[in-house]
């Protein structure tokens, strides 16, 4: 037995089998999915980081008159509507005269900074040709940018635009240049007509130096430039024509949007259908309307001059030239001339006759000598005259007409005009009345009627005098003896006399208004004028009465026997 207060010894006990030792297990660590969140952030941040560096394009720099509309971190820069950039800041220029806005441009935007590109800012814009921006109203002000033609070097600093340019880089078309002395109401956003029809606007103009003609850029959208040819002419088609033409009134309106805001009009000549179109930025004449235009269409032009010593009122430049009516022709210049030493004048009056007015390009004379022409037509009486082509308005044309009583002229020429013949003017109404009126007024009116009341006084005096009273009472006396003397002889010649005494009786009869007419007169002054046609009645038939008087004492006196036998045939034959 086992001694309890002595346990047993280890090497007492017997030997038991050594114990394996415990297995080792290793703990493995499992990933924890709160990492996850961290690990993704970052890798987003390092994507964010990758792709901003990428896609991150330069700053660039652009200046404007004003920020109106702008704000740094919001407006964008937008092509087609698709983002390039964004504004980053907006200072003021060290000199405050402009704004200078910072914008970061995306890596798509970089591709158009070009020295070709431009920039503006669009928000609302109202003028009488275009509404624009009204999107902008809700969104807010963008800028807007145009890439330009291709090519051009890299740019980062611009200057932007105030208006928005009328035509865009990607608008397929050409441009053009007018030249004119004036623009009227065209101004940049004016329509180009072709037919009525908008085929381009006006992009704007340039005074220059001032000097010089004014320079109009067009702009013409394709395929309507391939109508734009070297023979074409552009008139100015703004606002309202009136005049009287072909004898009636006339008014032309382009369109509503022409009257309002001015537009250019150009034509495509009949025989330049198939020229070839005219080159880009080619330069073209702007004339003042269609008429000057047409005009300049004819390429056949024969140069004459005239000269007038009376009045050329209504008569300028584009004063047209006709014959039998029809325009011919037109005046280039007036210009008054005067002779420092003899101090005469006169005008003369430049013009071109024009051809092609009268034949049409198929029966055009290719061998025409203008001198040989005219020299037939001034030998069968031509002239020229100023003429009224309106008698309400008062205007006048050069008129050319036959006058086949004109002498003959030889046609000269003046450097290389041709000298034309005038006409004083007596065909024409207007100058015939003033001719007939300025004979009526160098009748010395006036001078006459003192005349005739200086007339009309004297014979007053003298057939109111004493005198002439004396000598009508004498003259009653003969008168009354001579009565006598009929009635003694009437008995014997009752057949030649028979007449003698109706006539004394007219006589007597006359003699007693005449009487009461002197009376009359020596009561009242006012019967000047029928007392004077009495008296002269008066005498008149004095003087017939003495003549009978004269032939019965001739008659008598040839043959006295006629008092006892009165007038035989004898006697007759005998007279």
């Amino acid at each position: 037995m086992t001694d309890p207060d002595h346990p047993p010894r280890v090497d007492d006990q017997p030997a038991q089998p050594a114990m394996p030792p415990p297995p080792v297990h290793i703990r493995r660590r499992h990933f924890s999915f709160v990492w996850i969140i961290p690990i993704l952030a970052a890798v987003i941040a390092i994507y964010l980081g990758y792709r901003t560096i990428i896609e991150q394009g330069p700053l660039v720099t652009i200046t404007f008159n004003t920020a109106q509309g702008l704000a740094a971190g919001q407006t964008q820069i937008k092509y087609k509507a698709v983002a390039l950039g964004t504004v980053e800041s907006i200072d003021l220029s060290p000199d405050n005269d402009h704004v200078v806005v910072r914008v970061r441009m995306n890596n798509l935007g970089t591709r158009f900074l070009t020295n070709h590109a431009r920039f503006w800012v669009v928000r609302p814009r109202f003028s009488v040709t275009n509404l624009s921006g009204l999107d902008t109203l809700v969104s807010g002000a963008f800028i807007g940018i145009d890439p330009g033609s291709k090519g051009g070097h890299y740019e980062t600093h611009f200057k932007g635009l105030e208006e928005p340019p009328g035509v865009r880089s990607d608008v397929p078309g050409s441009t053009y240049v007018l030249r004119a002395d004036s623009i009227g109401s065209i101004s940049s956003g004016s329509p180009v007509f072709y037919r009525d029809v908008v085929v381009g606007e006006v992009l704007g103009y340039d005074l220059g130096d001032g000097i010089g003609p004014v320079t109009v850029n067009i702009f013409v959208r394709a395929p309507y430039n391939k109508l734009v040819k070297p023979q074409s002419h552009f008139w100015d088609s703004s606002g309202l024509s009136l005049g009287f033409q072909n004898g009636g009134f006339h008014v032309e309106v382009q369109s509503l949007e022409a009257l309002l805001a001015g537009g250019v009009t150009f034509d495509l000549p009949p025989d330049a259908i198939d020229a070839a179109a005219s080159p880009n930025n080619a330069t073209f004449h702007l004339f003042d309307n269609k008429a000057d235009a047409d005009s300049a269409g004819y390429s056949h032009k024969v140069p004459a001059v005239a000269y007038f010593q009376s009045s050329v009122s209504g008569i300028s430049r584009g004063t047209p030239v006709t014959i039998f009516g029809m325009q011919v022709g037109e005046v280039t210049n007036v210009k008054l001339l005067i002779n420092p030493t003899t101090g005469a004048a006169r005008v003369r009056v430049a013009l071109e006759l024009q051809p092609e007015r009268v034949f049409s390009d198929s029966d055009f004379p290719k061998n025409l000598d203008p001198m040989v022409v005219l020299q037939h037509m001034v030998d069968a009486g031509l002239r020229i005259s100023i003429a009224s082509s309106n008698f309400i308005t008062g205007q006048k044309e050069l008129a050319l007409t036959i006058e086949p009583q004109s002498p003959h002229v030889q046609l000269t020429k003046e450097g290389d005009a041709i000298l034309l013949p005038n006409s004083d003017g007596s065909g024409d109404p207007l100058t015939a009345l003033s001719t007939i009126t300025a004979k009526l007024s160098a009748i010395p009116f006036s001078e006459i009627g003192q005349n005739l009341n200086k007339l009309l006084v004297t014979a007053n005096g003298t057939l109111g005098g004493d005198d002439v009273k004396k000598a009508i009472a004498s003259l009653s006396t003969t008168l009354q003896s001579v009565q006598t003397l009929v009635d003694n002889t009437n008995r014997g010649l009752q057949p030649t006399l028979k007449q003698l005494p109706v006539m004394t009786a007219n006589l007597n009869a006359t003699l007693r208004e005449a009487n009461q007419t002197l009376g009359q007169f020596s009561r009242s002054y006012g019967g000047n004028s029928d007392f004077s046609r009495s008296v002269g009645q008066l005498l008149s038939q004095a003087d017939g009465a003495l003549r009978s008087v004269k032939e019965l004492t001739d008659y008598l006196d040839r043959h006295p026997e006629a008092l006892i036998l009165g007038r035989t045939g004898r006697a007759t034959g005998g007279q």
